[in-house]
């Protein structure tokens, strides 16, 4: 007899049964990781996910994929896609990305974004099929211990420093690093400088990079040696490729830990 599937709406599930199904999506993914529930509940709300929006497929009434999306006025993106191990293969990705796409058109949405890593090619081969077009490269960056120097430029409040940031960048924040998530975070702090700004939030010694300004590699660099002397590690999530940030991460020691297609339907 063949397998019964349904999809049903996430927010029907908690954020623990969430983070489960999230997970078994995610599992063997190049870039394996888990969230426990506290986790997708953060990254859940720090980036709009609309669970009503989102959907969750059901194999014989049993969870086995989920595809969650996010909305910001007129604009939605793919927070996150996965079918667990048994079921991939069998066309649920293809269904939650439908449904997707249709609860996008229905909220009357204009536009629907998405990243992927670049070497996982049957996902790009499918979003291609569904009208998805690569708008540009990302890239993710780390550095671990990075070398601070002593400065005589105090730390800003993050709203003067993201005003800076508003007024000098020149291109659109992937949604990660967006306006709407900066509002969304908690203890943002700022640097700036006569020829640069940036925007960061600490966890422990580790470092999130949310936005940044420069008028060019050497004012980057400058920002970053500038970060907490504490600071153990640091990472840049999406940065556009060829950005002076990505450049001055990179100058310092960093490595490029991933590359992805940013991706975008039009509705």
């Amino acid at each position: 007899m063949a397998a019964v599937v349904a999809l049903e709406p996430a927010s029907r599930r908690s954020y623990a049964e969430l983070a489960e199904i999230f997970n078994a999506g995610y599992e063997g993914y190049y870039t394996p990781f888990t969230l426990d529930e506290a986790a997708f509940r953060f990254m859940s709300e720090l980036w709009d996910d609309d669970l009503a929006a989102s959907r969750i497929a059901l194999v014989d009434g049993e969870p086995a994929g989920i595809c969650k999306l996010a909305i910001r006025g007129d604009r939605g993106w793919i927070a996150g896609v996965g079918v667990a191990p048994p079921h991939r293969g069998t066309g649920l990705g293809e269904q939650l990305m439908r449904a997707a796409i249709e609860e996008a058109r229905a909220r009357g949405l204009h536009e629907l974004w998405l990243e992927v890593l670049v070497q996982n090619e049957p996902a790009i081969r499918l979003y291609e099929k569904l009208g998805f077009v690569t708008v540009r490269e990302l890239e993710v960056w780390t550095l671990e211990n990075p070398v601070s120097e002593e400065h005589e430029l105090l730390s800003v409040p993050a709203e003067q420093a993201h005003e800076r940031i508003r007024a000098g960048r020149t291109w659109r924040e992937p949604w990660q690093r967006a306006d709407e998530t900066v509002a969304n975070s908690t203890d943002v702090e700022g640097i700036a400088s006569e020829d640069g700004a940036l925007l960061f939030r600490r966890s422990g010694g580790r470092v999130s990079l949310l936005q940044a300004v420069a008028s060019d590699q050497a004012a980057a660099e400058r920002l970053l040696r500038w970060l907490p002397p504490e600071t153990t590690g640091l990472q840049l999530l999406n940065g556009p490729q060829g950005d002076v940030l990505n450049l001055a991460i990179a100058a310092l020691g960093g490595t490029l830990a991933h590359r992805q297609h940013e991706m975008l339907l039009e509705l």
